[in-house]
């Protein structure tokens, strides 16, 4: 695969702004670095449009599994305890599910990013 600039483009539901993210949290790391974080962190992303899915899910029945997902295990026990706060959290975070998941792959990229400069699982041959 070659690393040009627009390879996050391949990324399901990748934003302009996320893209601007990635470039600039990757600007440092040559070819095979990139190529790596690249593999990592698609591994790891979650795209809006799931993120809205699985916050529909808990509008309709089981509230709090978008925060689950996300890996926010507090917010999502007080989400299912509460019923997504009698919805309106929940309501809230549909309106704001691309924050959510903005939120949630900017911490991923950088999980990504320690892992690479850790060289973990990084093939130096």
């Amino acid at each position: 695969m070659d690393m040009q600039p627009n390879a996050y483009m391949m990324l399901p539901g990748i934003t302009a702004e996320e893209i601007g993210f990635l470039q600039q949290a990757t600007a440092g790391l040559d070819e095979n670095q990139q190529k790596y974080f690249f593999n990592v962190y698609a591994g790891k992303r979650k795209s809006a449009q799931d993120v809205l899915l699985f916050t529909l899910i808990g509008f309709l029945g089981i509230a709090g599994v978008h925060r689950f997902v996300l890996g926010q295990i507090g917010m999502g026990l007080v989400y299912f305890f509460t019923g997504g706060f009698c919805l309106i959290g929940t309501i809230v975070d549909l309106i704001n599910h691309k924050t959510l998941a903005m939120e949630y792959n900017k911490k991923m990229a950088y999980d990504s990013f320690q892992i690479v400069k850790m060289g973990g699982g990084f093939n130096k041959f």
